[in-house]
């Protein structure tokens, strides 16, 4: 155990090397997991960030982060922050209560960052994160930059009014008032879970999902391959005869999992998506 965290604060420490130091004034960051990660790689400087979560290699990030394998990725607990001891630890209140706590009990400084329910709260949140981090001007360009993908979701969406199902593993439909339905609403579609009685969100059968008869169902890959049986119920005969590529919008989950700074990337690809399904 020692071995591995001494190991972890030499990579740390190599780190820090590499990229230059935070200017002055500047705090230095840990982030607790992927959406954290994606916040931290968007708006501090590399010599800012101390570590990342374990998951932040796992093809989560937008390729415009850079490499993160430049940074150490964290074990999830709380014995190698305490090692680091970063100014900030940036989480989300859905990490392990009982890890925030001892962090907070060892005097370490906590944000905890809440989950986006609208686009209005993830606007909150980049900029809220960029006071944060210290760059309140980089997250107001992430502001604009989700706002123009907005927008042109909304016209490749305009006067074409549909009805869409969003539909992921096992027949999981994301409700009416989920975060994915108000993303789609923004962007000028309608979500048929409502009509399914999903609020937050359910299970729906593969008879209940076809005869709703949306337009499209939104998934979150596209392809013929099923990596477990959870995928698979998306590549069940009866889903693929009412729902071929035509009628599928694929929109991948790394993008909206978070509700954060790749949404205008999910907005993009929710616009190409559009178009490519024509009129």
């Amino acid at each position: 155990m020692r071995t591995r965290f001494a190991a972890l604060v030499a990579v740390a420490a190599l780190s820090l090397v590499v990229d230059p130091a935070p200017a002055a004034g500047l705090p230095r960051l840990i982030s607790m997991n992927v959406c954290t990660d994606q916040l931290l790689l968007a708006l501090a400087d590399p010599g800012q960030i101390l570590g990342l979560s374990r998951f932040a290699r796992d093809g989560w990030q937008s390729p415009a982060a850079g490499d993160v394998r430049r940074y150490p990725v964290l074990s999830g607990g709380a014995e190698d922050v305490l090692l680091i001891r970063p100014d900030i630890v940036v989480a989300s209140l859905f990490d392990k209560r009982s890890t925030r706590e001892l962090l907070k009990a060892k005097g370490l400084r906590l944000a905890e960052l809440a989950v986006p329910r609208t686009l209005a709260e993830a606007r909150h949140q980049i900029r809220q994160a960029g006071d944060l981090i210290g760059h309140p001007d980089r997250a107001a360009a992430e502001i604009a930059r989700l706002d123009a993908a907005l927008a042109r979701a909304r016209r490749a969406a305009a006067e074409r009014r549909f009805r869409v199902l969003p539909v992921s593993r096992r027949g999981w439909v994301a409700g009416s008032e989920s975060f994915v339905s108000s993303l789609l609403t923004e962007a000028g579609l309608s979500n048929a879970a409502g009509d399914l009685g999903f609020t937050s969100g359910g299970f729906a059968s593969l008879e209940a999902i076809v005869s709703l008869r949306p337009d499209f169902i939104v998934v979150a890959q596209a392809g013929d391959h099923a990596s477990d049986d959870g995928q698979a119920f998306l590549l069940h005969p009866a889903l693929q005869r009412f729902y071929p590529p035509a009628k599928r919008i694929v929109i991948p989950e790394r993008m909206m999992e978070c509700g954060g700074v790749m949404l205008a990337e999910a907005l993009d690809a929710l616009a190409a998506e559009l178009k490519r399904v024509g009129p």
